[in-house]
């Protein structure tokens, strides 16, 4: 049995009429940039994630690197931020030549440690950037209140949690800037690339807009310095058409994990895997369903890539020990806890259309392989 790590074809084949007629509007208007269908988006965003704006732009990298523009955070300010993470977590840091300062993350969840945040603040601390990681929140309920006492702002990864919640109040409404990702391996998921940002201030959104467009209010007068970082007509028309399912298909991976759950169970591997945690009182949207293997990863990555499981591995070098990030100082054991999480992790098949088949198959391999070493 073939089962990829992520197939598009039967949700997009499903929706094709609606995204077809949704292209011919943009074709029509020709407002290939920004315009009608992504302000209409941007409204939608709004008030799915309960936010008063939600702001598009090209990509959830640039939406990290404008959020920290947006705060003139610059050379001799530090930012901590988890090193596990994808590498623009950190990129968007560097390149306006501020510092990254790691803290460990909480081994259950994968996100930052928040018992261990506030020793590492200091004077030059301008901001703390938390990573909602496959789909669950950070705790952002002791991450904001270490902030406000300490006067910094927050501004939350969730490239990969759209729609995810902590007591309630969902992802990008609980910081100062909310950043998000429409790459399509995203719960909502583009076509190319894409991305948006959400925030509650009048005058944050007024500088997030400005800075997308190289910095200007008004056409050929520029406030600051900017990007050129615009969500396209099309992609605009294509998210609207996918919007209204993303709740359902969140859902259907929730019932995914919880069908692995029991397979895994069932078929009595709990001594050789961990299986994802999930926080009280939070809605995780399983981005990633990630389990641990503290023996034998890639041995087992191997044997179901013969098998023709499709798995993945995020990530495979934490971002504290990166060549490019050397000059920080860091050093191997610095950071135990995301280092082991390196090692031992391992993303299966989660996407929405995933059948009980396919997972049984899953499980069975795995359960095969460790069969073979015993």
């Amino acid at each position: 049995m073939n089962v990829p790590l992520l197939d598009l074809k039967e949700q997009n084949a499903s929706l094709r009429p609606e995204i077809e007629a949704a292209l011919g509007r943009v074709l029509d208007t020709n407002a290939f940039i920004l315009g009608g269908e992504v302000a209409e988006l941007e409204c939608e965003l709004a008030g799915y994630c309960g936010t008063k704006f939600a702001i598009g732009c090209a990509s959830g990298s640039d939406a990290l690197l404008l959020a920290m523009m947006a705060f003139d955070i610059g050379p001799g300010d530090e930012v901590i931020t988890t090193p596990y993470s994808f590498f623009a977590t950190v990129s968007a840091i560097t390149r306006l030549g501020a510092t990254p300062v790691f803290v460990d993350i909480d081994p259950q969840t994968y996100n930052l440690d928040a018992s261990q945040l506030e020793a590492k603040i200091t004077e030059k601390t301008r901001a703390i950037q938390p990573v909602h990681l496959y789909g669950q929140c950070a705790d952002m309920a002791a991450i904001n209140e270490i902030a406000k006492r300490r006067g910094i702002a927050v501004v939350e990864d969730a490239a990969q949690a759209i729609g995810a919640e902590e007591n309630g109040v969902r992802a990008g409404a609980m910081s100062d800037v909310g950043c998000f990702s429409f790459y399509p391996s995203k719960n909502l998921g583009g076509m190319g690339d894409g991305g948006f940002m959400t925030t509650g201030d009048d005058a944050v959104a007024e500088k997030l807009m400005a800075l997308r467009v190289h910095g200007s209010k008004e056409r050929y007068y520029h406030k600051w310095v900017g990007l050129n970082s615009r969500l396209d007509g099309f992609q605009g028309a294509i998210l609207r058409v996918k919007l209204p399912h993303l709740d359902a298909w969140s859902d259907a991976r929730k019932a995914n994990a919880d069908r692995y759950r029991t397979l895994f169970h069932d078929a009595g591997l709990a001594e050789q895997i961990g299986l994802p945690f999930e926080r009280e009182n939070c809605r995780h949207i399983y981005n990633q369903f990630v389990i641990r293997v503290p023996e034998h990863r890639d041995a087992l990555r191997a044997f179901l890539t013969e098998s023709g499981v499709g798995t993945d591995i995020y990530y495979p070098v934490p971002l504290h020990l990166q060549e490019c990030f050397a000059y920080l100082g860091y050093e191997t054991g610095d950071l135990p806890e995301s280092e082991r999480a390196a090692r031992e992790t391992l993303a299966l098949p989660i996407f929405p259309e995933l059948k009980p088949e396919q997972q049984e198959y899953v499980v069975e391999m795995i359960r095969k392989f460790f069969d073979f070493r015993s």
